[in-house]
């Protein structure tokens, strides 16, 4: 069997799979960010706490026009203008996407930065400026929303990624040993077990 036609049917197999992940799991973080807020904004009025873990959690429902602990009240366009951005590049970069957990860490920060960019686009007071709707409440922290976590998680798993060198591409680099290895093998064209993630 001559496996050299298949040879590159795999990394666009890979980029495919890891792409269609990323679009899943940014639909699912942007599609429980918008339910979640609007089941706040329907059943609670600003300001309103319910207990749910007491004293761990609770749910209060506050507008916050700036970022985490309401930092930069008075520059909600700048937070539009990021996220825009954020979404932007990462919709731009999935092309590089072929690893399965990279898929999962920028769909994470893509649902996230659409969900909340959705508030600053739609709601009051006015376009490109509107208030993100938070509702999680824990002891002595933000109050933050679904998206929030879900761009937290994304970033924390990124950096996890960077760290143990798995790259995109699903390549992992490795420190003082040389160039990334992946599918493709070493640079100098040695045999390589190839990354699966």
């Amino acid at each position: 069997m001559d496996t050299t036609e298949d040879a590159p049917a795999v990394p666009l197999r890979r980029r495919r799979r890891a792409v269609v992940l990323l679009a899943l799991i940014a639909a699912l973080a942007y599609t429980g960010d918008q339910l979640t807020k609007l089941w706040v904004t329907s059943t609670m009025v600003e300001g309103q706490r319910i207990p749910v873990l007491p004293p761990l959690l609770q749910w209060y429902y506050i507008r916050n026009s700036g970022a985490a602990f309401s930092i930069g009240e008075g520059v909600t366009w700048l937070f539009t203008i990021i996220m825009t951005v954020v979404a932007v590049g990462i919709i731009v970069y999935t092309r590089r996407v072929r690893s399965l957990w990279w898929g999962t860490a920028l769909g994470l920060v893509l649902g996230g930065a659409l969900g909340n960019l959705t508030d600053r686009l739609f709601r009051e007071p006015s376009f490109g400026m509107g208030h993100v709707v938070d509702f999680i409440s824990l002891p002595h922290f933000a109050i933050f929303n679904v998206a929030d976590s879900a761009v937290v998680c994304g970033v924390m798993l990124v950096c996890l990624l960077t760290l143990t060198g798995l790259s995109p591409d699903g390549t992992r680099q490795r420190s003082g040993k040389g160039p990334a290895t992946g599918a493709e093998g070493t640079a100098a064209g040695e045999g390589a077990e190839p990354d699966r993630g």
